[in-house]
């Protein structure tokens, strides 16, 4: 049932339009050859009106209202469309910039097609006051998070802070693709499939870290630690050739080797190296990067500690005799 009232609304594909046609011409030909006369006579007498002060409606009034609506609303939806399919065969432009047109062309286009409606039903557009008045409030109380959500994909379309198939992370922790922005909410897929909706207005809202934003780069650390007996400058030499003979380095910034901290077990050292494209993954490189380390550091006989204590006993005196 909500599928076929969804179709109702926006029809698509080829049936919409010879639908349409057919009831156009059915329309034109009923009306023009005197066959709605009888139901015009019929639906238009005073036991089926309807009166609210000076407004008069009657079934015939509400049946031609809801047919013209229905028909207005179709054409519009198979402009939009057809629009809407035209912009995305263009290559050259902007995933982002295709999306703000088709939202900007289907807003005045169904805002057109309101007003067209009302005209064509006979309705007074000044009646219109009080309905506005009306959803002013609804949009204060009930309708603010549809109203701010809606905005907010606007600014985000227009700002190109988010954009289809950018790597972000949530200030959850959630980390995935941005893989569709609507006038309500943007779609994440996560590292694991999962898909979130996200409301567009947490993004504007909220700390949002975009990891493709402006370049695909991204750092990634190791933290190191070697024993006390171990070469520094040796252990310092093969970590940073572990991170230079990886695929994925860049020379640009080069990946640097910092000695830390004098730790209660280890030496602790930070590798901070470099890669060109996050979105192939970082873990990977990062993995590699580490068996790398630790088949160097087992060839040189340099040791990665664990943690050791040192534990006292001291027995306690045994107990005299009374």
């Amino acid at each position: 049932m909500k599928t076929f009232l969804l179709s109702l609304i926006k029809p698509n594909g080829a049936w919409a339009g010879i639908l349409l046609f057919i009831t156009l011409v059915a329309i034109v030909y009923a009306s023009t050859t005197g066959h709605l006369d009888i139901v015009r006579e019929y639906l238009g007498a005073p036991m089926l009106t309807f009166s609210v002060g000076s407004l008069s409606i009657n079934a015939y009034d509400a049946l031609r209202g809801m047919l013209v609506l229905a028909l207005v609303f179709w054409t519009t939806a198979i402009i939009s469309a057809l629009v809407e399919g035209r912009l995305n065969k263009l290559a050259r432009m902007r995933t982002t910039t295709r999306i703000l047109i088709t939202k900007v062309f289907q807003i005045a286009l169904y805002v057109i097609a309101f007003l067209v409606t009302m005209d064509l039903i006979g309705l007074d557009l000044t009646s219109l006051t009080i309905f506005s008045g009306a959803l002013g409030i609804g949009l204060g109380f009930g309708l603010q998070k549809i109203a701010s959500n809606f905005i907010s994909g606007l600014i985000l379309l227009l700002e190109r802070s988010v954009e289809q198939d950018d790597l972000i992370e949530l200030p959850d922790g959630v980390t995935g693709f941005v893989r569709k922005s609507s006038a309500r909410y943007t779609l994440i897929e996560t590292v694991d499939g999962k898909e979130i909706l996200v409301p567009n207005e947490d993004l504007i809202t909220n700390r949002v870290t975009n990891w493709t934003l402006t370049n695909t780069r991204g750092r990634i650390e190791v933290a190191i630690g070697v024993s006390y007996g171990a070469d520094l400058e040796q252990a310092q030499t093969l970590i940073l050739e572990a991170a230079r003979e990886h695929p994925s380095t860049i020379d640009d910034p080069a990946p640097q080797c910092f000695l830390r901290n004098f730790g209660d077990s280890s030496v602790d050292f930070i590798l901070l190296f470099w890669i060109e494209d996050v979105v192939k993954g970082r873990w990977a490189p990062q993995s590699e990067v580490m068996f790398t380390i630790w088949r160097k550091f087992r060839d040189a006989g340099i040791e990665i500690p664990f943690p050791q204590r040192d534990v006292h006993l001291k027995s306690s005196p045994s107990p005299t005799k009374a």
